[in-house]
Order: C-alpha cells, then structure tokens, then sequence
C-alpha cells in the first residue's frame, strides 16, 4: 500500500511555464494581449485550422461557438446525456432546448443513429462529445450535418490530440458550418489553470471573437495599445469571456509539451491495457482502429455480476489504498434540473444509465511515475481479487 495519497489529476507545470509567467507580470500587459495572439496563432497551426480564439473556459467556447452561430430561441441542440453538463447547461442558456440522446456501448460516444431519430425542422445544430479522448464517428456525424443543414460544433474538452481517419480534431470540416471547442482546465492534456479554445473558418472566429468581449468591435490590446484607438462600437450583446495573457504565458508552453505528455499517457495506457487484460472482472476502454485516443481519462468497467462489491465501494477501496479516482460522468438526463424540467425518467437513456454505474477513471497524467502506475495496478488488482464473487 501506498504510503502518500497519489491525486486523480494534478497538472504538470514546469519552469518555462511559471518564467513566462513571471515576465508577463512584469511587463505592461497582463489581460489578453500579445501573449493570448500568440497562443492563439501557435493552436491554430497546430491544428491546421484556418483561426482560433482563445477564451475562458471551454463552456464558454461552446456557447460563444452557439451565439457566433445564430442559435437561439426555437432551435433545437442535440447532444448527449453523458458528458459533463455545461455541454447542455450553454444551450439552456442561449435559450435554445437541448435533445439529449443515448450513447454506443463500446466507445461511450454519441449515437449517429439516435442522432438521425431526434432531428426535425427545428434543430439547427449538433454537439458530438468526444468522450474522454475517443472520437465520436464524425464522418457519419459529418453527412448527417451536410444532409440536414445542421451545424456541427464538436465539444472536445478532452480531445487534444485526438484523431478519426487521419483528422486531427480541431481542424476543418469539409462542406459544413463547424467549430471545435478546447478545455485547459487544470485536469487537461494541456492547461492554463482556466480556459479553452475554439478553432474553426476565420470569418466565424472574427464574429466569436466580439461575442467573446462584450460584443465591442475592439478588444482592450486595440484599444489600448501603442498603435490603438480608444473608440469602439457595441454590434451584439456579448459576454465576458477573454483569456488572459498570464493564462497564456502558461499554455504557450503547455502546447509545445502537448506531444511528449500523450506520449506519456499512452504509455500509461498501455501499461493498464496489459496489466487488466486478462482479468474478466474488468472491461476495458475500447478504442476504434480508425481512431487515436488522447488518454485525456482512463476509464475501466467493472462487471458487476463477477464482484461482491459496487463501483463505489470499489473507489472507496481505491480510496484506503490512497489511490485517488473518479467518474465520468453522471448522466444528465438524471441530474434534478433536467429531469424536472423535461420529464426525463433514467431509463430513458439506457446505455448511459447502465454504464454509469460500471464506471471507474483511474489516474492518468503525465506525472506519474511507473511505480505509481503500478501502484494503481497493484490496487486495482488486489480489489478485484479479495472481492471476487
């Protein structure tokens, strides 16, 4: 047994980071500036999307993403019950109604087929959530949106880098109004401690961009700044939704680290997969031959029917072997405010309500060392076996 507590998620932060930070704070400019630019530009390269913007927070990404696009009241949203809820919540708040459906069994993602199912004259856009790192079927997504005029706005809080046929998420979709949306929260592949990212055609990021700041047509740097001008002009009624040049100073650096932490997460991944794979009590994450899974979780399920114990015992015996781990996520169609709201019952969502309670994400990041990495083995094993029915 582990003698100190290993956490589910801290982020790694090293010298480049705090030194950057350190000069921004010291410079004349610490708000979105010449540091956000740059991040902005070196996120876009990476990707290969033609612009982004770099934001507060990835539900802000999302709801910008929804304003630059028109939705609103009348429209329809479809999305998944099983994701975290700020996926649904901007829809609420942009006052158009989400339509949640069901997920697929193996990977965890939205259903194509259930998408079809739920569309009608009123739904203007879907928002497919690449769960946990693994691509949703965006090619099928992807024709559902050319055929139905539908807009695609991928939420992809956990999927950087993440690919399908060969496309790195986050850069363009052929033939459809697209945007892709970014976490950096301090749990992420990458973080700014907060923020997020969107990608997407350069004449949509221009229009997010002054949804993203009030709705003024300059943002502070232009005003501000030596070659600046003081006046603006208000074109929407925007939010507040900037990221900072300190939080870029951060994720500057973060992005240039991105392929050496999922290098790492895939080790550890790999290093799971052999360990729980001949252990029938476990089921595994599955991963499609034509995709590449960021690692962003690691979520085993456990066969309930093969062990004496729930899944919450099962943390809490994580717990007392000072190993820490979570759940992702709670189904939202249970979650009070939406099942009051739109009447939803828990079987409503079969797939998403059965595996919830299956579900267990172990650390993964790219701090741990390999003996953590097998302490958690070690953990999980020892449960499995003292709890064997």
């Amino acid at each position: 047994m582990r003698n100190k507590f290993l956490p589910f998620s801290p982020p790694l932060i090293e010298d480049d980071e705090i030194n950057e930070v350190i000069h921004t704070l010291r410079s004349d400019w610490i708000t979105t500036g010449p540091k956000v630019k740059q991040f902005e530009k070196e996120f876009a390269d990476f990707t290969g999307a033609p612009s982004a913007l770099a934001v507060s927070s990835a539900t802000d990404a999302l709801q910008l993403s929804l304003a630059a696009f028109d939705v609103g009241a009348g429209d329809e949203v479809i999305t998944t019950t099983f994701t975290f809820c700020s996926t649904i919540h901007v829809i609420e708040h942009i006052g158009a109604k989400p339509v949640l459906v069901d997920i697929e069994e193996k990977t965890l993602t939205i259903h194509p087929d259930m998408v079809i199912q739920k569309i009608n004259k009123k739904t203007k856009a879907i928002i497919p959530v690449h769960i946990y790192g693994h691509p949703c079927r965006m090619d099928e997504l992807t024709d559902i949106a050319r055929k139905y005029s539908l807009i695609l706005i991928e939420d992809a809080a956990h999927a950087l880098p993440s690919y399908h046929n060969g496309r790195l998420i986050g850069s363009p979709i052929k033939g459809i109004r697209w945007a892709s949306c970014f976490s950096f929260y301090a749990t992420k592949n990458i973080t700014t401690a907060e923020g997020g990212m969107i990608t997407g055609e350069e004449s949509f990021i221009d229009k997010a961009r002054i949804w993203s700041l009030h709705g003024m047509s300059k943002d502070a740097w232009k005003r501000y700044s030596g070659s600046g001008s003081w006046h603006y002009e208000v074109v929407v009624p925007g939010f507040k939704c900037n990221m900072t040049d300190i939080q870029a100073s951060i994720g500057i650096h973060q992005l240039k680290k991105l392929l050496k932490f999922q290098k790492r997460r895939r080790e550890i991944a790999e290093m799971y997969n052999s360990a729980f794979a001949n252990i029938p009590e476990l089921e595994l994450p599955h991963v499609r031959t034509d995709c590449e899974h960021s690692w962003h979780i690691y979520a085993i399920r456990l066969n309930l029917n093969m062990l004496s114990i729930n899944r919450d015992q099962f943390i809490d015996e994580l717990l007392k072997r000072n190993i820490g781990a979570s759940v992702h996520f709670i189904p939202n169609h249970i979650q009070p405010y939406y099942r009051n709201k739109y009447g939803y019952k828990p079987e409503d969502f079969p797939v998403a309500w059965r595996e919830y309670f299956r579900l267990i994400s172990l650390p993964i990041y790219p701090r741990m060392s390999n003996d953590d990495v097998n302490d958690v083995i070690e953990a999980v094993l020892d449960i499995v076996n003292k709890h064997k029915r």
